[in-house]
């Protein structure tokens, strides 16, 4: 008996000091190109719960067996993950309230609530029914080429009535390689369970096109689903655009250009192109300081320093396991540039600063741009968070309802790594769920404040 407590101890311990160890990640915001960091960190913040309840089971043993070693092994454990999941799942300090009102909550329906989440704080994502997916539909063809634009459309399930909203989604690419389809369909069903038409566009991608070719591409997607509305029983004044990182980045672009000709493909002059709301998680709102934050200047362009070889070919083992699906993913094109800013710009930020400033969102912000919804983790790799605080400030002072989350301890797509347990991802479904509920029952284009009049029109 004694031999299978002293292997229960061990057993017990050897998890414990792991799972202690990674935690530290959590407090510390790193810097790329610390990659491996990053994607330890983003998995430790989504099983925050889990190591919660191994504390517990830590501390049980430790009491169990008159440990003290244990006993203080589990407290840590328990508290250093509890403080975690209480920290990222805090609702936006008066946020809502600010952009429409201190009675918001009101202007959502009672049915539109069936399959929200209860609250922040859940510890795994509630059993919905099952939407009904279309793949590969054709939304496009480039002008002079037979390359066809492709998207998968989610729509509600059939018990559920329709929201009359569409929302199409840029998945996140840092603007050179995956697709769409990718981590995102725990969030698209969510969505979809209560009315919601989602469009997962495929956009093109670097080196194929350039920054203006992608937002091409994401005008064409509206203009596409605007001349479906009838088809997938959507209303055309209620299309919300939305993206994480690059696509978030595509997103506020393209809602923030939508009346400026030359952002928008010539096949496209007499289309409307507004869209009633936007939702970025983790963009790029500033392309300079996107630059500088993750160290190009040090990666790129070391005078000296002989520039360090980077592997170009994804391994023959790796291409076999992704199989079919690696060239839809973009996998089997060369890895050196992926994120780089400069081969995609023409040059560096002091080379061409009229360029960076010409593709970023934060230069385009007017007093007619649909409302916002921003979130990002404090700990951000990709973005900085300094930049959407300042394109927040920005559509602040002009008067567009904005939303502004920024998530302690998380770091840049937080909401991909086991979104159906990670409770970062479920505080982001929280807040994407309500505002786009407001934004299925708004009346007016745009949603402005007067004197003395309440912030939402519904």
């Amino acid at each position: 008996m004694s031999i299978i407590l002293f292997i229960m101890q061990v057993i017990t311990g050897i998890a414990g000091l792991l799972i202690a160890l990674v935690s530290i990640t959590l407090f510390f915001p790193f810097r790329w190109p610390a990659a491996a960091m990053w994607g330890l960190k983003v998995c430790v913040s989504a099983l925050s719960s889990v190591f919660m309840l191994v504390g517990l089971l830590i501390l049980g043993v430790g009491i169990a067996t008159n440990s003290i070693f244990l006993g203080a092994l589990g407290i840590y454990v328990l508290l250093v993950y509890f403080i975690h999941f209480i920290s990222v799942t805090r609702p936006p300090t008066a946020q809502f309230e600010k952009a429409f009102g201190i009675k918001w909550t009101k202007h959502i329906k009672p049915r539109q609530k069936k399959y929200f989440l209860s609250h922040r704080t859940i510890l795994k994502l509630p059993v919905i029914p099952e939407p009904r997916l279309e793949q590969n539909i054709s939304f496009a063809t480039i002008a002079g080429s037979d390359r066809k634009l492709l998207c998968d459309i989610w729509r509600p399930p059939l018990s559920v009535s329709s929201s009359g909203i569409a929302f199409i989604y840029m998945h996140g690419s840092a603007f050179y390689f995956l697709d769409k389809d990718y981590c995102t369909r725990p969030f698209f069903k969510h969505l979809a369970a209560q009315g919601h038409v989602i469009m997962d566009v495929a956009y093109r991608l670097a080196p194929e096109t350039d920054l203006m070719g992608m937002i091409h591409d994401v005008k064409r997607a509206i203009v596409w689903m605007k001349g479906n509305s009838n088809r997938y029983g959507i209303d055309p004044h209620r299309i919300i655009l939305g993206g994480a990182s690059a696509g978030g980045y595509l997103a506020l672009m393209a809602a923030f250009t939508a009346n400026d000709h030359s952002f928008s493909p010539n096949d496209l002059d007499e289309s409307d192109i507004n869209v009633s709301a936007v939702v970025a998680e983790y963009p790029a709102t500033d392309l300079e300081a996107l630059y500088y934050h993750t160290n190009q200047h040090l990666t790129t362009r070391s005078p000296g320093k002989p520039k360090k070889k980077v592997r170009t070919e994804m391994p023959a083992w790796m291409k076999k396991r992704i199989g079919e699906d690696l060239h839809r993913l973009g996998m089997d094109k060369g890895f050196e540039n992926v994120g780089t800013m400069a081969p995609l710009m023409g040059g560096h930020p002091d080379e061409c600063p009229d360029r960076y400033k010409f593709f970023s969102p934060v230069t385009h912000v007017h007093s007619g741009c649909p409302p916002i919804l921003l979130i990002q983790g404090k700990h951000d790799i990709m973005a900085p968070v300094r930049s959407t605080r300042s394109l927040y400030d920005r559509l602040t002072k002009e008067g567009v309802p904005a939303i502004l989350h920024v998530l302690p301890q998380t770091d840049h797509a937080f909401d991909l790594f086991l979104p159906n347990i990670a409770p970062a991802a479920h505080n982001a479904f929280y807040d994407v769920e309500r505002f786009m509920a407001l934004m299925a029952n708004k009346k007016k284009p745009n949603l402005k404040l007067r004197a003395g009049e309440e912030k939402i029109s519904v």
